[in-house]
């Protein structure tokens, strides 16, 4: 009988002790209780900025969470510092841009997470209603550039995870200046002819996973712009889309190079690009090394394997210069599948800088059920196992 008073007291005793750490169920701010509501129309901005500030005041995990329904927000910013240094953003229901693009059109971002640490978003679908911009831009008219869906910038040890973008104004999910960042299961959807809306732009940020997701878009699945390093992509499907793109890089006299990234068991279904690396043609101090492209799959891929240091869209106001970006140790391995052009693997780089270190390691890329082709300028490196089309390093 002592025995098991002395194990009740010992049990009562842990369980103040666990409670009183912080480490019980965190509190939770339902924006409901704040003035939003689920029918889509009501601007519920201020409610969700009300949440947020009582989650990033509390010296406590919290939780804002987001119920079932439909929540119209205009542009939010939500900043840090914070109090604490777990807040999980939890959607249950979907959060609307406003159908007008004028009214975030010119801001940037729709929703953008700044100078936070800690933070988790997690499940929703996010709403851009970009197809009027869309359409503007198509028409070639005075058009805003548009608003990121979702923008972490300045940040720390951030989670989004099973979240689902929809026909974003501009990129999908944007990682500016951010440390130990983890993509987890999301999906994006737009359509392929719908301009600059990038699935996943990461850029001067270090110690990125994107992994299981999906990207379909009209702009690269994944960008990879200046600043970058250690960043991880495994498992991710592309298409429709430009594929996953190393730069644009260059575009800037000073600018800080790309290294440390691994692409591995990716697949790309009727993409414009596989894998590719792009510079502008113009003095630049921007190098890309260290890149691992692995067990990628091709179907229907106009250009499989790319590295174009020429690069200029739609051919306008190129600077028709000699690219400074140094590109060097770039590793290709296991690249499978069908390329809907001739020519698959194309390495055109820059006569001051050649590309250096270049391997091609088990690459079997076909056209029309044909070895496809390939092209070589201003590259170095070497070829083993089974290559096709034949190297042209």
């Amino acid at each position: 009988m002592e025995q098991t008073t002395s194990c009740v007291l010992f049990l009562a005793f842990v369980l103040l002790v666990f409670a009183s750490s912080g480490v019980a169920d965190p509190l939770t701010y339902n924006v409901l209780n704040y003035g939003a509501k689920s029918d889509g129309d009501f601007d519920s901005t201020r409610a969700f900025v009300a949440a947020w500030t009582l989650a990033c005041g509390s010296i406590k995990p919290a939780t804002v969470y987001v119920p079932p329904g439909r929540f119209l927000l205009r542009g939010v910013v939500f900043r840090g510092q914070c109090k604490n240094n777990a807040i999980v953003f939890r959607i249950d229901g979907t959060l609307v841009a406003p159908s007008d693009y004028k009214v975030v059109g010119s801001t940037g971002n729709w929703i953008l997470f700044e100078h936070v640490s800690g933070v988790s978003v997690y499940g929703g679908l996010l709403d851009g209603q970009g197809t009027g911009l869309w359409t503007c831009k198509r028409s070639g008219k005075g058009c805003p550039g548009g608003a990121t869906s979702l923008g972490f910038s300045n940040s720390k040890n951030i989670v989004i995870r099973g979240l689902t973008s929809l026909n974003s104004q501009l990129y999908h999910i944007v990682i500016d200046g951010c440390n130990n960042v983890n993509v987890d299961g999301v999906s994006v959807s737009a359509s392929g002819n719908s301009p600059n809306t990038d699935g996943i732009h990461v850029q001067s940020s270090t110690g990125v996973t994107i992994l299981n997701s999906r990207i379909g878009t009209g702009d690269d699945c994944v960008s990879v712009g200046p600043g970058t390093n250690n960043l991880w992509i495994e498992n991710v499907a592309c298409g429709p889309g430009h594929g996953i793109s190393i730069g644009s890089l260059g575009k800037e006299a000073e600018e800080p190079g790309v290294q440390n990234v691994t692409v591995k068991t990716v697949t790309f279904t009727g993409t414009q690009n596989g894998v590719r690396i792009k510079s502008w043609g113009r003095p630049s101090s921007g190098f890309a090394r260290n890149i691992l492209f692995q067990h990628a799959i091709m179907t229907d891929v106009e250009n499989p394997i790319v590295i174009d240091q020429h690069y200029c869209p739609d051919e306008k106001n190129c600077p028709g210069l000699v690219s400074g970006v140094k590109i060097s140790d770039v590793t290709y391995q296991d690249i499978r599948g069908t390329s809907a052009t001739e020519v698959a693997v194309k390495f055109d780089c820059s006569a001051s800088y050649p590309c250096r270190d270049i391997r091609m390691e088990d690459v079997k890329l076909t056209y029309r059920n044909k070895p496809a082709e390939a092209s070589c300028t201003n590259a170095d490196g070497t070829a083993s196992g089974l290559i096709q089309p034949s190297s042209c390093l």
